[in-house]
C-alpha cells in the first residue's frame, strides 16, 4: 500500500513490530539501515522508543509483549492475543508493502503466517534459536516467512538446509557498537572517577526479570563491597517502571549504604566504563562481549518454566558469548546456582584473574570479527527486492 503523508509524495507503508527492549534497539537499527538507502517508507505496527525516535509509529504498548517463559506468559496470554487479532486486522485492510518481525517469535510467527498467506511478504528479523532449543519451530518459520534476516554465520547453513531463503547480514549491534570499546572515555561521558573500580548490574529490561533478579544481584552486591568497600555499582535500566522496582528492592534490602549509581538507559556506557559486570542471560550477554566488558551471566525464571526450557535445550550453555565460542568463556550461574556466594566468588575471581580476564577478551575479539559486516547495506540488499 502506498499513502499521501502530506508533502506531496508517495511512501510505502511498513508492517513492523518489536517485543521487548533489545528488540527494539535491533528494529532501530534495521529502520535506520533501510532510511540510509530511502526516504519514502513508513513504519507502523508495535514499536519502542529507540524505533519510535526513527519514526516507527506504534499502535499498541511494546511493553505487553515483554514477557519471558511459559508460566510468564499465561498471566497476559489474552491481552496478548488480542493485541495481534486487532493488529492483524489492521494489517490486512491496510495491505502494507512488506511485514517485518522484529525478533518475537511466538508473537511474530503467527502474525507472519496469516499476512502471507493473504499475500503480504513477511521477514523476520533474528531467527528463532532453533539452535540451542525447539527445533520443530523451522517448521513455523517455513509457513511464516518470505525471508529470514540472519545474524549469526552459523545459521546460514541451517536456512540453506530447510530451504527457506535467508540472508546474513551480521550483526547489527556488532555494526553499531565501536569496534574498539573506549573505558576511559565512557568514564568521561559519566563522570566517573578513572581510577575507580566499577561493577556494572544488569538485571534484564522486563519488569518480570528486575522483579525476580533484583534482590539477587543487591545481596550479591552487599557481599561483594563487603570484601572490596572500593569497588562501586552502575545500574543501567531501561524504563522508568523497572528503575521504580530496583529501587524498592534497595528499600527492602535496607541497601541504601551501597555506593550505586542507577542510570536510565546508558547499558553500553555502563558496559564500557566496568571492569566487570554482572549480566542477566540475553542479548546484553553479547552487548558485553561486544564491548569488551568481562562478566559473569546468571538467571532466574519459575521453576516450572526453568523445567520446561530445559527439558527442550540441546546447548550445554545459555550465554551468547559461549554458543558463539562453542566453549566455556563466561561463567553461568543459572537457577540453582544464582545465589549470592558463588555469584561474588565468580566475580571477585573475575576482578582479580588476568589470565580469566584475558582469554574473555581474547574470545569476545573473534566474537566481533565474526560478526561485523556492513550490516545496512546488506539488509537494504536483502529487502530491495520487496520495496520495488
Amino acid at each position: 500500500m502506498t499513502s499521501d503523508q502530506g508533502t506531496g509524495s508517495a511512501r510505502l507503508d511498513i508492517g513492523i513490530v518489536a517485543g521487548e527492549a533489545s528488540g527494539d534497539l535491533l528494529g532501530s537499527l534495521l529502520i535506520k539501515s533501510l532510511r540510509e538507502h530511502r526516504d519514502d517508507l513508513n513504519f507502523q505496527g508495535i514499536a519502542g522508543p529507540k524505533m519510535q525516535a526513527q519514526g516507527a509509529r506504534s499502535r499498541f504498548p511494546m511493553e505487553t509483549l515483554s514477557v519471558r517463559g511459559y508460566v510468564e506468559a499465561l498471566a497476559s496470554l489474552r491481552k496478548i492475543l488480542a493485541i495481534r487479532r486487532n493488529l492483524a486486522g489492521q494489517m490486512l485492510r491496510q495491505r502494507p508493502r512488506l511485514f517485518i518481525g522484529i525478533d518475537a517469535p511466538d508473537f511474530n510467527l503467527a502474525l507472519e503466517t496469516r499476512l502471507k498467506r493473504a499475500g503480504v511478504p513477511t521477514v523476520h528479523f533474528i531467527s528463532p534459536s532453533i539452535w540451542a532449543w525447539r527445533k520443530e519451530r523451522i517448521h513455523k518459520v517455513r509457513k511464516a516467512v518470505s525471508h529470514m534476516l540472519l545474524i549469526f554465520p552459523f545459521e546460514d547453513a541451517i536456512y540453506r538446509e530447510a530451504g527457506i531463503p535467508a540472508t546474513y547480514v551480521g550483526h547489527p549491534l556488532a555494526y553499531a557498537l565501536p569496534a574498539q570499546p573506549n573505558r576511559k572515555g565512557a568514564r568521561e561521558k559519566l563522570g566517573l572517577e578513572q581510577g575507580a573500580s566499577y561493577l556494572a548490574l544488569l538485571p534484564g529490561s522486563r519488569q518480570s526479570e528486575v522483579q525476580q533478579l533484583a534482590e539477587l544481584y543487591l545481596e550479591t552486591a552487599k557481599r561483594l563491597h563487603a570484601e572490596r568497600p572500593d569497588l562501586r555499582f552502575l545500574v543501567p535500566l531501561a524504563t522508568q517502571e523497572t528503575r521504580r522496582l530496583f529501587e524498592e528492592a534497595i528499600y527492602r534490602l535496607d541497601a541504601s549504604e551501597l555506593p550505586i549509581r542507577i542510570l536510565f538507559g546508558h547499558a553500553h556506557d555502563a558496559l564500557q566504563a566496568a571492569d566487570a559486570a554482572l549480566v542477566a542471560s540475553g542479548t546484553a550477554t553479547l552487548e558485553a562481549a561486544l564491548l569488551d566488558c568481562p562478566h559473569v551471566i546468571t538467571y532466574k525464571v519459575p521453576w516450572l518454566t526453568y523445567k520446561l526450557m530445559m527439558s527442550r535445550a540441546y546447548l550445554p550453555w545459555v550465554g551468547l558469548p559461549n554458543i558463539l565460542a562453542n566453549r566455556d568463556v563466561v561463567p553461568e550461574l543459572i537457577q540453582d546456582k544464582a545465589r549470592p556466594e558463588l555469584l561474588t566468588e565468580a566475580l571477585l575471581q573475575l576482578l582479580s584473574d588476568t589470565d580469566q580476564r584475558e582469554d574473555m577478551l581474547d574470545a569476545f575479539a573473534g566474537i566481533r570479527a565474526s560478526l561485523r559486516r556492513d550490516t545496512p547495506r546488506l539488509i537494504n540488499n536483502a529487502l530491495e527486492p520487496f520495496l520495488r
